[in-house]
C-alpha cells in the first residue's frame, strides 16, 4: 500500500491599514465567530499575489494592491481523529481601496471591521488564529520584504 502524501495547505493574508486601523473580517468557523485579517487558501494556477488580491476582494470587497511581504508562517493544528493539519501562510501588507458597495461578500464572512492594533491585542480569544497577531506585530515592527522575495516560477508550454 502507497503511503499518504502529506501536503501543506497555503494561505494568503492582507494587512490593510488606514489611520491607525486595520482592516480585518469577522467570520463563522468551526470554533464560532473569530476574527481575521482578510485570508484564504491559494488556488491552483494563481500567484500568491494574484491569491491574496483576489481573496481580499472577495472577503472585504475592498481592492487591494499588495506592497510588501510582511512574512511567511508556518502552523499547525490538531484535529481530532486524524493528524492535523498544517498551514503555510504569507502575509502581504500594502492599500485598500474603496469597497465595493454591490460586491457580496464570501458567505463564511459575517461583516468587516477597522480595528486598532490595541483592540485587537485586547481580544485574543476571538482570533482565528494566534497568526493574527503574530502577522500584525511583525507589520508594526517594520518587517517588509520586496515583492519579488518569492520568486514565481511559471511553466511554460513544452517544446
Amino acid at each position: 500500500m502507497k503511503p499518504e502524501t502529506w501536503l501543506p495547505h497555503v494561505t494568503v493574508a492582507a494587512i490593510v491599514e488606514r489611520d491607525g486601523r486595520f482592516l480585518v473580517v469577522e467570520e463563522h468557523t468551526a470554533d464560532g465567530l473569530r476574527l481575521n485579517q482578510p485570508a484564504g487558501h491559494l488556488e491552483a494556477g494563481e500567484t500568491l499575489l494574484e491569491a491574496v488580491v483576489r481573496e481580499t476582494l472577495e472577503e472585504t470587497a475592498h481592492p487591494f494592491a499588495p506592497e510588501a511581504l510582511v512574512g511567511m508562517y508556518m502552523t499547525h493544528f490538531e484535529r481530532p481523529g486524524n493528524e492535523g493539519v498544517t498551514y503555510l501562510r504569507f502575509t502581504y501588507c500594502g492599500a485598500g481601496g474603496e469597497p465595493d458597495p454591490e460586491r457580496a461578500l464570501d458567505p463564511d464572512i459575517v461583516r468587516t471591521l477597522w480595528m486598532s492594533a490595541g483592540e485587537l491585542r485586547a481580544c485574543p480569544e476571538r482570533h482565528r488564529t494566534p497568526l493574527v497577531m503574530q502577522c500584525l506585530d511583525d507589520y508594526l515592527a517594520g518587517r517588509r520584504f520586496p515583492l519579488d522575495f518569492v520568486h514565481t516560477h511559471s511553466v511554460g508550454p513544452k517544446q
